[in-house]
């Protein structure tokens, strides 16, 4: 067996330390004991760009924010799904992590970030919805574990509801607001729709090859 090897860490503002981890050609982005994500493990990441962009289809020049860049699975498969008339605005809050992109993890990325479609803005997701008025017509956020703010408390305001009223006045009318969660949440399904969204909750796979932990991912619309 192949082992772990650390390859860089960050102390986030919380105190909770952040790592990036290699095995072979395999990363590992873990929080304290607790792993984020593989890059083995790509579906339902994925799926929270796929189940958002396949509504946006008849939109011509769709603006995309993706909350939170990870390994790049949701910027791919959204680069993917979208023409080249689509502009994706990627908001990452941790410097490293962007570092760990075009570093070690390049080969993962494949590239993406260089695609002309693409921003990368280093700063705060929620900070880019709160300035915003109908500037999206989607914004996708997988920025931490769920609406519970795993991995920082100041999460917890984005899933909020007023972090959900700024995220409905940031759409335009019919834009999705997906989130990706590591498990359900009903309680957040009932904020989402007392903040006045269509919700549909859709459970997915870790794998590509539909096995694994079961994820979920909220697609909510703002009605047109």
């Amino acid at each position: 067996m192949i082992p772990w090897n650390r390859l860089d860490a960050v102390r986030l503002e919380d105190g909770v330390e952040l790592k990036l981890m290699q095995r072979g050609s395999e990363f590992s982005i873990m929080l304290g004991a607790n792993e984020l994500m593989n890059s083995r493990l790509s579906g339902s990441e994925e799926a929270l760009a796929s189940l958002a962009t396949e509504k946006l289809q008849d939109r011509q020049a769709p603006r995309l924010l993706i909350g939170g860049l990870g390994m790049g699975f949701t910027l791919r498969a959204a680069l993917k799904s979208l023409g080249p008339d689509a502009a994706i605005t990627v908001a990452e809050l941790v410097p490293e992590v962007i570092a760990w992109a075009m570093g070690p993890m390049a080969e993962v990325f494949g590239g993406c970030l260089e695609d002309p479609r693409v921003s990368l803005h280093q700063g705060d997701v929620g900070e880019v919805i709160r300035s915003s008025e109908r500037a999206w017509d989607a914004i996708l956020l997988d920025v931490d574990n769920g609406p519970d703010g795993l991995t920082r408390q100041g999460n917890d305001a984005l899933y909020s509801a007023q972090g959900l009223a700024f995220a409905h006045r940031a759409l335009t009318p019919g834009g999705i607001f997906s989130v990706w969660s590591s498990a359900p949440d009903p309680s957040f399904t009932r904020r989402l729709k007392q903040a006045g969204f269509q919700v549909a909750e859709v459970p997915t796979r870790a794998s590509t090859k539909k096995r694994g932990a079961r994820h979920m991912i909220w697609l909510a619309t703002r009605p047109g």
